[in-house]
């Protein structure tokens, strides 16, 4: 049986690529990041380790899904944590189990770390990931995030 998608970790060569699915991810939810931004937190990741890991999951060479994890340290959890801050696979390949795969990398990663959790956020109107989330073992907050740029 041919897998869903071979899931690695991204690499220098996979920059322009991986902006490219964070880019599709952020419209898709009309989330309004500059691509020069994005470019920026991509390769910052990709070249330090301790701040954030990419996972990309490739099907037949191409790139069709990606999963950002970066660390923090929280209060909440004791310790160091890891927020899975994008998991995105693209339209066409969905209910693969791409995120599924990018997932279990993703937690994988985390406890090989030594996390003590994994936090994310779902669009309230987002079913799917958040059946893809509740089937993994997460479970939902009773507050909300809230943000200010500066």
């Amino acid at each position: 049986m041919t897998p869903a998608a071979d899931i690695l970790p991204a690499g220098p060569a996979d920059l322009d690529g991986v902006v490219g699915l964070l880019m599709a991810q952020l419209a898709e939810h009309d989330i309004d990041t500059s691509r020069s931004g994005v470019e920026r937190a991509v390769a910052g990741a990709l070249d330090d380790p301790g701040r954030a890991q990419i996972f990309v999951a490739r099907r037949d060479g191409v790139l069709v899904g990606v999963a950002y994890v970066s660390f923090i340290w929280a209060l909440e959890h004791a310790g160091l944590s890891a927020w899975l801050e994008e998991l995105y696979v693209v339209p066409s390949e969905r209910q693969r189990g791409i995120g599924g795969l990018l997932l279990d990398a993703a937690l994988a990663f985390a406890r090989d770390a030594g996390c003590a959790a994994v936090d994310l956020e779902v669009e309230t109107a987002h079913a799917r990931a958040e059946n893809l989330y509740a089937r993994a073992g997460f479970r939902r907050h009773t507050r909300a995030r809230w943000v200010k740029p500066l």
